[in-house]
Order: structure tokens, then sequence, then C-alpha cells
């Protein structure tokens, strides 16, 4: 693992992404194409599947940083430094307690800092954020894609956030503007937890892009596929919030194959807004998303879904509902394609058991 890792480092750097002002920029910012290469290679051979073994967390700090920016008595006075104050390879939990303010930055926390524990003082208190969109230049005149303009990106396993706000805060786009996807959070890591925490942004705010996350009572803001990936994640208690005159859509879920156990699920969160939203777009051929226990506001459009512009995709999804509630829940009118769920096809989709939470959630 220890080649494979350096052969990573030589990738990052290769193809690290500037950001507008040099000194928020992080030396661990990596494309997407390098990173996913990287990736495949560590599940290669031995590693084959590492996403979806057995996990092993660490709650037990072994380090506490404090980060404050109005006072110099605390250890860093960015998130930045104090991320890049860490051992480039960690093995042990340690906790990077923010305060109050207002953090005007762009983090990426690599592969190998594992065991990372953000705490704000309070999602309304503690905001990180940035401004960056898919189609502004990084280094070498090439754009940063989607994948480059997280405010907030975590690519190592294990990591918790508690009582923070991630924030993009470019300008809303208007319709059907290109390159505009402005990512608050992207999380490209396993057994991740978000808890009590707020992603505001607008086209593409939280990009749940790879392996099982938690969400638990957060607050989550946007207009077009703001909840979009290929996670498997569990989202219970939270705050969807569409900020959009005209049609959007809170989910964007990128399954690509039956042999592939990712989806979305909501479990007692609450739906509200402006605007008409769809409950999901198909990105994906095998998209899998389910709501349950769930107020749904009338602004979801009656038929629920869209299929993404092809039909063949109707045939394969996996969208459905069980015991929502709301003005915005009535099934009578949904796609024929999504499905009012049995209580035992809903079973597996209601539960930490979703994405294994019981083997690596803290028991808090």
């Amino acid at each position: 693992m220890k080649l494979l890792f350096m052969l990573f480092l030589l990738a990052n750097n290769a193809n690290s992404l500037l950001t507008p002002n040099g000194s928020n920029s992080n030396r661990f910012v990596t494309s997407e194409e390098a990173y996913l290469k990287w990736l495949k290679a560590k599940q290669s051979g031995s590693f084959k599947h590492a996403l979806f073994q057995k996990a092993k967390n660490r709650f037990k700090p072994c380090l506490t940083i404090k980060v404050n920016k109005k006072l110099s008595s605390v250890d860093f006075r960015t998130v930045r430094k104090a991320v890049n104050s860490i051992p480039v390879v960690n093995n042990c939990r340690v906790v990077i307690s923010i305060g109050a303010g207002t953090y005007r930055e762009k983090v990426e926390i690599p592969a190998s800092m594992a065991y990372i524990t953000l705490e704000g003082a309070g999602a309304d208190k503690t905001i990180i954020e940035w401004d960056d969109t898919a189609d502004k230049m990084g280094q070498g005149g090439h754009q940063l894609g989607t994948f480059g303009s997280a405010t907030f990106a975590v690519n190592s396993p294990y990591f918790i956030a508690k009582n923070i706000t991630f924030k993009n805060k470019a300008p809303s786009p208007p319709s059907g503007a290109l390159g505009k996807q402005a990512v608050a959070l992207r999380i490209s890591a396993d057994t991740a937890a978000f808890i009590g925490c707020k992603f505001i942004g607008a086209q593409d705010t939280l990009y749940d892009h790879i392996g099982r996350h938690y969400f638990k009572e957060s607050y989550i803001e946007g207009s077009v596929d703001f909840i979009f990936g290929n996670g498997l994640s569990l989202y219970e208690n939270c705050h969807l919030h569409a900020v959009t005159n005209r049609f959007g859509a809170l989910t964007a879920q990128k399954r690509g194959s039956l042999l592939q156990e990712t989806g979305f699920s909501f479990v007692n969160c609450k739906v509200t807004g402006s605007g008409a939203l769809y409950l999901g777009r198909a990105w994906g051929t095998f998209s899998r998303v389910v709501f349950a226990y769930t107020y749904m506001d009338k602004i979801i459009t009656p038929r629920g879904w869209y299929n993404w512009g092809d039909k063949n995709r109707e045939m394969t999804v996996f969208y459905g509902q069980y015991k929502c509630s709301g003005p915005g829940a009535d099934f009578g009118g949904r796609v024929s394609w999504s499905r009012e769920l049995t209580e035992q096809e809903a079973k597996p989709f209601i539960s930490v058991n979703f994405i294994d939470g019981h083997e690596w959630l803290p028991s808090s």
C-alpha cells in the first residue's frame, strides 16, 4: 500500500489544482481523474473491494488541534494550516476544534489522513466558505470541473464533521447555464459521518461521491442536483431545502450497474423550498433513491422523478417512497416506474444497516 500511496502523491503533484488565491490553496488538491486512478489501483489485487470491507473505526482522540481566526493563543488561525500540520500518513483520531467565525478558504483532506474529526462551535457559528465553479481555470489552463470546485473535499476514510457549515458562495446560475456547478462539500471516501452540519450552495451543493456515508440532523440547500454522486448514504432527520424559481432536482444518484451497492436513503427528513422540485434525476442507469417517513412540501412535482432524457433508464432505476407525508408526497401522480414500497421492501433502506453503520459509526 505504501508504494501505491507514493504513486498517488506523485499523480497528485502532477495534477494539483490552483485556486485564484495561492495562499488559500491546499497541497493535497487533486483532479478527479488522478484520484479515481489511484483508488482503482488501491482496490486491485489484495485491495479489491476495499471500500466495503469490514470497517475498524477509532474514536479515542490522540491529538486535539484548536483553530480560531480571532485568537493568537490557539494552535492555528486557518483550517487549512491545521490539516496540513497532521502527518501525511495518520493512524489515530485527530480532533480539529474550530472556533466561531467565517473561514474563507478551500481545503482538501488527502486519502492517507484517516480518522480526522472536525468540530465547530455550531453550524450557524462556524462556516467554511469559498466560491469556485466548474468552469473556473486551474493549473495549466484546465477547468476545475465539478470535482475540483468543492470548497471542502474529503478523500480520507473515517472522517467525522460536527456542527459546521460548508458553503459555496458562487451565485445561483440561470437555468441551463453550463459550467456553473459549485460544490460546497465533496466526500470521496468510505465511512464518513456528518452530524448537525449545513451544506449551502445552488447547483451541485453536496457531492456524495464514493463510499458509505451518514448524514444526521443536517441542513442541505441547493437548486439543481444538490445531492449527487454514487455514494451509499443514509440521510436521517435532515432538512432538504430547494432554492429555485423554476424546475430543480433534489438528487442525482449515479449508480451504474446492478452490481454496485450504492444509493441514497432519506429517513425522517423534511423537504421544503421554492420552485418545482423533482425528487431525483436518473444520472446513473441504475440510479437508486428511497424516501421514507419524509415530509414533502407542495414544491414536489407530481411526477416526482425524471429519466435524464433516456426512457431506457425507466426500466433500470429504483425509486421508492414509504409512508411519506405532506402535500408533495401524494403517490397518485408519480411516474409509473417509481414505486410505493411495502414494509418488507423498505426495511433494508431505513436503518444504519443500509450503510453497515453498526461497524463504523460512533455509538452516540
